[in-house]
Formats: structure tokens, sequence, C-alpha cells
């Protein structure tokens, strides 16, 4: 027992003993280590401490080299600009001193004209002297041979002088005559040209025949009918003839009435469609046809007075414009005319400040007489007053439409204004037609009348009859001649011939020198 305490005893001491050298020994090796690392610690702050220190010297010596170098670099700079400065002075000292000299030149070549000048000077004075004296020699020589003094030639010479001014005076008052009928004569054209612009009425050229196309000639056959029955009733219930010739597939409508011949036309065509021919049917188809075309005649008269926008006219008066439709002069339709007349007479109304709806209504019914002139006896001018008479028509429309051929005076400028729009109705070219030996006539008769005057050495008629050109020989006719010879053309021209509108006269005298360069 006593032993195992011992020995625990023992034990335990030796543990303890044990313990503290173990402790002892890590303590020593951690002061070793401590030591160590503040050894390490010490060294790394020296490492460090050097390098901040020659991180500083270096540092400072960039700076200062830097600062060197801008050191340097601005000397350059101020050294460049006062290199550059001084050049641009020297260039402005040699441009200051080559003006300088081109000013001292100038100076100079003025000099030298003015004393150039003083000389010219002086010589002109002394001609001037001499062309005084020679002058005064040349009037006194001058006087002892014509035996006038200065005065009495100076007061011829005035004469002379006044003669050419008059002369002078005279042609340019002809010159400012000329200038202002052309003027008038533009203006005139301007406005008759506006009207026209403004009337766009279509015109057809019809005759007094129609033409109705056959299917075939075996047509023609039954159309003529046994015997001839067939035909003779066509003819004798519409009061057109038939004209059926060689023609292939055509039979011809001849009548001097245009209303008859309408009909008669459409019955035709009808009996050609339904192919029953025979006097019963004849009759019949010309009643039908009879009614078409009084129903068409109405149409075109309404329609007339509403295109051109007048209102209130009798409605007989409506019937006679509608018959217009089928009427023709010259080539020209009767309604269509009247229609344009109307037109163009409001426009011209309008432009002078007169009643347009007058203008147009007298415009209108001025031809009112050719839709019955070949029933009743008279002029169409007679019969259209008569009618507007008894159709309640004004005093005003009455005198327009018994004026417009000037047959009686004028009342109103509204007759003036409707005689001014017929002419240029049928004027206007294209309007009407002429018959071919008509307008050559016209033509050759112009010629005549201008080769009947002495020193015409060529005459042309051109522009459809409506001016002629007359060469004159240079040498015979004078230009002052030329202003007689061609209002002496005129005249004659309007005291022979008929014409429409207006013809223009042109003299034309030209002289020619000619030479060869050898």
């Amino acid at each position: 027992m006593p032993d195992i305490v011992i020995f625990v005893l023992v034990a335990v001491v030796l543990m303890i003993v044990t313990a503290l050298a173990v402790r002892a020994l890590t303590v020593s090796s951690l002061r070793k280590d401590a030591d160590s690392e503040i050894g390490n610690a010490k060294k790394k702050a020296r490492e460090i401490i050097d390098d901040a220190v020659k991180e500083r010297d270096e540092k400072i010596r960039e700076a200062k080299l830097e600062i060197k170098e801008e050191s340097i670099k601005s000397k350059n700079e101020l050294e460049k600009e006062s290199r550059e400065r001084r050049q641009e002075l020297k260039s402005q000292e040699r441009r200051l001193n080559s003006k300088e000299e081109a000013v001292d030149r100038k100076i100079e070549a003025l000099e030298t004209r003015e004393k150039q000048c003083q000389n010219r000077e002086a010589n002109l004075q002394r001609r001037e002297a001499a062309v005084k004296e020679l002058n005064a020699r040349r009037i006194q020589e001058l006087e002892r041979i014509s035996g006038l003094t200065s005065e009495q030639a100076k007061e011829q010479l005035l004469q002379s002088v006044e003669e050419d001014v008059k002369l002078d005076m005279a042609k340019k008052i002809k010159e400012l005559e000329t200038l202002a009928k052309e003027e008038a004569d533009k203006n005139a054209k301007e406005c008759v040209v506006t009207a026209i612009q403004r009337c766009a009425a279509d015109h057809v050229a019809e005759s007094t025949i129609s033409v109705v196309q056959l299917p075939n000639d075996e047509m023609k056959g039954r159309i003529i009918g046994r015997e001839g029955r067939n035909i003779r009733a066509i003819e004798s219930l519409s009061g057109v003839e038939l004209i059926i010739d060689d023609t292939p597939d055509a039979v011809v409508l001849s009548g001097f009435d245009p209303v008859r011949r309408e009909i008669a036309r459409i019955a035709l065509e009808k009996l050609i469609v339904d192919g029953r021919i025979h006097p019963a049917r004849i009759e019949e188809m010309l009643a039908k046809a009879k009614k078409e075309v009084d129903a068409a005649i109405r149409e075109a008269g309404e329609a007339a007075a509403l295109e051109v926008g007048v209102h209130g006219i009798h409605p007989e008066l409506i019937k006679l414009l509608g018959r217009m439709k089928f009427r023709f002069s010259f080539g020209q339709n009767a309604l269509k005319h009247s229609v344009e007349v109307a037109q163009i007479s409001g426009v011209l109304a309008g432009e002078i400040g007169l009643d347009i709806r007058q203008a147009k209504r007298a415009g209108l019914l001025h031809d009112i007489g050719k839709s019955v002139d070949h029933e009743v006896e008279g002029s169409h001018i007679t019969i259209g007053a008569d009618l507007c008479r008894k159709y309640k028509e004004s005093a005003l429309i009455i005198n327009a439409v018994e004026a417009h051929h000037g047959d009686v005076e004028p009342e109103s400028l509204i007759a003036c204004i409707v005689q001014a729009a017929d002419a240029i109705s049928a004027a206007r070219p294209g309007a009407r037609r002429e018959a071919l030996e008509t307008y050559t006539n016209r033509l050759k008769e112009l010629e005549e009348i201008a080769d009947q005057h002495k020193g015409v050495e060529k005459s042309f008629a051109v522009q459809a009859g409506r001016e002629i050109r007359v060469m004159v020989v240079p040498e015979e006719v004078s230009d002052a001649d030329m202003v007689i010879m061609a209002r002496d053309i005129s005249k004659q021209i309007e005291d022979t011939l008929d014409y429409p509108g207006q013809i223009k006269v042109n003299v034309i005298r030209e002289s020619r020198v000619t030479d060869y360069a050898k």
C-alpha cells in the first residue's frame, strides 16, 4: 500500500515536473519566434523606408527634369515667336518701301502728264485762235461769193431747218396715229377673241340634202314600188324629192324645207328597218316622224334658251327657235349661230356695263325670221321683227332684230352689240363655208384692184382673202405715196367687194443695193 502511494506520488511529481519542463520549452520557443518575427518586421520596415526614400528621390529627379523640359520648351516657343514677329515686321517694311516707291513713280508720272496737258492746252489755244481766224476768213469769203451777209445766210438756214422740223413732226404725228390705231385694233381684237373663247358653240356643215343609207341596192326597188307608187306617195306626203341614182346603197332626199326633209329622213329610215313599204305604211310612218321632229324642235328651242340663260320667251318663239336647228346659212347652223351671237353679245355687254340678259335675248332672237323665211314672203329681218311684235317682245329687242344688218338705224347700244356679235360669228374662220368659185373670184378681184394702181409690181391675196400684200417699185412710189395708195386700195375694196369681217392692206416698198467684193 505505501509503495503504491509512493509510486503514485512519484508519478504525480514526475508529471508535474514534465509539464513544467514542457511549458518552459514552449515559452522559450515562443520567445524565439517572437524575436525572429520582430527582427523580420524591423527588416521589412527598413526595406520599406529605403524603397520610399528611393521613390521620393526618383520623383524629385523626374519633377526636376519635367520642369527643366518645360522651361526649355517655353524658351524655344518664345524664340520662335520672336523670330516670326521679326520676319513679319521685315516683310511689312519691304511692302511699305515698295508702296512708297510706287507712289513716288505715280507722282512723277502725274507731274509728267500735267506738263503734257499744259503743253497740249497751249497748242489747242493756238489752234483755236488759228481756227477762229480761218473761220472769219471763210465767212468773209462765203459772203463775197454768195453775196449774202451772215445774218441773211443764217435766216435761210433757219427756214430750211424749220421745214425739216415740220416734216419730222408730220412723220412723228403719223407714227403716233398709226400706233394709236394699232393699239385700238389690238384691244378690239382682244375683246373679240375673249368673247369667242368664252363661247363654246359647236358648228356643223349641212346642206339642202340628206342622205339615207340602204342595207343593199335591192331596197331601192322596194322604195320605188310597183310602177313608182311608193316613191310618189313619199314625195307627195312629205313634200321632199327622192333622188335614186347610181350611188350604191344610198338614197338622197332633196328639199328646201329642212323640217320636211328631216321628217322624210326619219320616216324612210323607219320604213327600211320595218321592211313593209306601201302607201298606207308610208303615211303612218310620216305621221310618227312628224311627232318626233316636233318634239325635237321644242326640245332644241328650250335647250338653246337654257344654254344662253334667257327666260320668259313665248312658247311659239321657242318652237321657231327649235326649227332653226334644221336651217343652215353658208354651211353655218342657224340655231348654233344664234346661240353664239347671244353669248358674244352677253360678253360684250358685260365688258361695257350694259344689261347682259337683254343683250343675250336680242342676240338669240336676231335671226328668228330664218325659221319661216321659206314659208313667208319678205326678208328674214322683216319676218323676225313681225314675229317679235306678234309675241310681245320689247321695242329694244325688235329694234335690235331690225338693225342687225343695218336695214334701220340702231336705237340702243344693245342693237350695236348684236350687229358686232353677228359679224364676229359670221366672219370667224371656219364658221361658214364659201363656194370654191366665190372664194377664188374674191382673191382674183382683190389682186386686180391692187394691180390697177401705178407703181405696183406684184400683189398677193393671202390669209384666205383677209389680207392683201402689195409690192411696189421703190423708184416710182415714195413713202408718202404708199400711205395714199393703201388708203385708195382699201376704199376701192370697200366700194367694190362684199365680204365678211375686214381685209388688211399691206403696201411694201423695198430698196436693195448689191455689190461684189473682188
